[in-house]
């Protein structure tokens, strides 16, 4: 797998990265700046009250989702990562050091438990169920985060993805210097939603 820095990705992007990165936020910013729709796959994937959408369900929402010409996904669900990939140009991995994404994380997961935001179909993130569960997402951060580190590389450098470009940012400061070249390429972001 060989990482691609130049500024100008693809129009089938998928940002991933260990939970707390900031796909998210990275991945509003290159649909914003290409002027092209952004497809959050939590969104699509919760149900009120924390459930899973059937798999069934959500491979359809995302099949629509990425039939256009031009689309930032942001996720790492392996349930539809074939779906994405197969269609997706473009891979962008926020690679950033473990101190880094759970410094991240226990920050958001703090201040949305604490104000008590609302993220998905009526769900929101509680100190409990945060701090003190096994469903914690700071507890699946420390977990997932080698392994991903190693399971990118590995599934990237398959054949069946030989397509995708890879742009692999180590570091905030990385992802922002990339996002100005960008900025730089296609000008400044029009600013309006293009959530899908």
């Amino acid at each position: 797998m060989k990482s691609d820095l130049s500024p100008m990705p693809g129009q089938r992007i998928n940002v991933v990265g260990t939970s707390g990165s900031g796909k998210t936020t990275v991945g509003r910013a290159i649909a914003d700046r290409l002027g092209i729709p952004f497809v959050e796959l939590d969104a699509l994937a919760w149900l009120p009250a924390w459930t899973n959408r059937p798999l069934a369900e959500l491979q359809e929402l995302v099949d629509e989702r990425t039939r256009g010409p031009a689309w930032v996904v942001d996720g790492n669900r392996s349930e539809v990562r074939d779906l994405v990939w197969g269609r997706a140009d473009t891979v962008v991995w926020l690679d950033y050091p473990f101190r880094r994404v759970f410094g991240q994380l226990l920050k958001r997961t703090l201040r949305r438990a604490l104000r008590r935001e609302e993220l998905w179909n009526g769900n929101r993130e509680s100190l409990r169920m945060s701090f003190f569960s096994r469903e914690s997402i700071l507890l699946w951060a420390v977990r997932t985060h080698r392994w991903r580190k190693r399971e990118y590389p590995a599934l990237l450098g398959r054949p069946e993805h030989a397509h995708l470009r890879v742009i692999r940012l180590r570091s905030p400061v990385e992802t922002r210097r990339w996002l100005d070249g960008l900025t730089a390429l296609v000008g400044p972001s029009p600013s309006r939603d293009r959530t899908a």
